[in-house]
């Protein structure tokens, strides 16, 4: 990710404008075209097919004239996308309208992956460049990762709703577009990328000068040592996803992922919107777009929905309590909206990472790098999120004499016991026989 003489970011030597374009043209084709072919089961062989497309320039009886240079647009796996879109009520007309509409609205890069991330301009979708190991460790993934999320929808994985790529210049660039975690009209007021891992996770000083920096475990244990505090019904909620989450990503040989956690801080929003009406005499600023959130068109897509498994009805969001957030307190006892989901899925215990634990193992305690071997780094991530970072409340939130209880996974009479997640033989996804039974909390009285 570089820039070009004018500033504008270059990835691949393709200037963002092309190929934000040219991404534009291939979903809108792709999609348009998938429009013709009839409904039927997805088919194994349907999760390793390859459609492609070349887009001259000066336009073709397949395609339009436009001002990108020539590329060539590739869909993996377009009718087991369509059937994954349909599993959480994406319509195609809004997919292609989320995506193709509007202009695609660049973010600043939130991590050191070196990617371009883009957001629609109604905040639905991600469309985040990958590499090509990822993509490719993407496709092999799908036929499991379909199988479980099409019997579990309560889960914080990400949601992969395309897999492209685009092939100009001599260059391969592979995007995948992907549900959005952060919302951008609910202002953040804190943010952390959480592995449980301790060695150097504090976020860099060139980090901390941005408006709102990503930080990490250790700084959240400084800054919030007593953690965020959950009712008990969404804390359990939580710690079963987050759980049978861990189990699926161990079976798959996955680890290096992280709990990516958005705080909006309610009260702070009040006193920041009537300091904003003392000042100017307005209440416009209500989120930094000046708009108010909108109903999203996945379903399952908002953190309450993720850890409930229950999707919501698609009424207006008048009021903060229906943004999605998960409603908790912090240490002060404010009202917050936490939002949250693992990312950074797309790796596998490769030896370039078993070459990191032991080079890192020599200058540090083996134990706390970020790099493991998949079982220890599920039990680990899921206990530093199940213990430090959420806690139960024995109170109601709307009260303020809260107190914390410690977690189930703390104690010998463990719910979620961390010795339950199972050695997973090579090869095998463990996706039937190690997942726990389905549990749904019928929680709605809380939403």
């Amino acid at each position: 990710c570089l820039f070009d003489p004018t500033g504008e970011t270059t990835y691949k030597k393709t200037t963002s404008s092309a190929l934000k374009g040219a991404i534009q043209l291939g979903i809108a084709h792709t999609v348009g075209s998938l429009s013709q072919k009839a409904e039927r089961d997805v088919l194994m062989q349907d999760f390793y097919v390859v459609e492609s497309i070349f887009f001259p320039s000066e336009g073709s009886n397949l395609t339009p004239a436009h001002h990108h240079g020539d590329f060539r647009f590739k869909t993996y796996a377009p009718i087991a996308f369509r059937y994954f879109r349909e599993l959480f009520g994406i319509r195609p007309d809004d997919y292609l309208y989320s995506l193709c509409n509007d202009p695609l609205i660049e973010l600043s890069n939130p991590g050191a992956s070196g990617s371009i991330f883009y957001v629609t301009s109604d905040d639905e979708f991600i469309i985040k460049t990958v590499q090509h190991k990822e993509a490719e460790f993407l496709q092999k993934l799908l036929p499991g990762y379909f199988m479980n999320l099409n019997q579990n929808k309560r889960t914080l994985l990400p949601k992969f709703y395309g897999l492209y790529c685009v092939q100009a210049g001599g260059k391969n660039i592979r995007i995948v577009a992907m549900n959005n975690l952060l919302p951008r009209s609910v202002p953040m007021h804190l943010k952390y990328d959480l592995k449980g891992s301790t060695c150097k996770r504090r976020a860099s000083p060139k980090e901390r000068e941005k408006s709102v920096p990503t930080y990490k475990d250790l700084d959240f244990i400084q800054d919030m040592p007593e953690g965020i505090q959950l009712e008990p019904d969404n804390y359990n909620a939580l710690s079963k996803t987050i759980q049978r989450d861990c189990l699926l990503l161990q079976s798959f040989k996955i680890m290096d992922y992280s709990l990516l956690v958005g705080i909006h801080n309610s009260d702070q929003a009040s006193r920041e919107r009537a300091g904003a009406v003392e000042v100017g005499g307005s209440e416009g600023a209500v989120t930094p777009d000046h708009r108010r959130p909108q109903a999203q068109k996945a379903l399952y897509s908002t953190a309450m929905e993720a850890i409930q498994g229950e999707a919501k009805g698609k009424g207006t969001l008048e009021t903060e309590d229906q943004w999605g957030g998960i409603p908790a307190r912090n240490c002060k006892g404010e009202r917050i909206l936490v939002y949250i989901g693992i990312i950074d899925i797309l790796q596998s215990y490769r030896f370039i990472k078993k070459i990191e634990h032991s080079w890192k193992a020599l200058v540090h305690d083996g134990d706390t790098v970020s790099v493991h071997r998949p079982g220890f780094y599920a039990e680990r991530f899921q206990r530093f999120m199940c213990s430090t970072v959420f806690k139960k409340t024995r109170v109601q939130l709307g009260r303020p004499d809260l107190l914390p209880q410690t977690d189930p996974l703390a104690g010998s009479s463990s719910e979620f016991p961390a010795t339950n997640l199972p050695n997973s033989s090579p090869g095998s996804t463990g996706m039937t026989s190690s997942s726990p039974p389905q549990r749904y909390l019928h929680t709605s009285s809380l939403s």
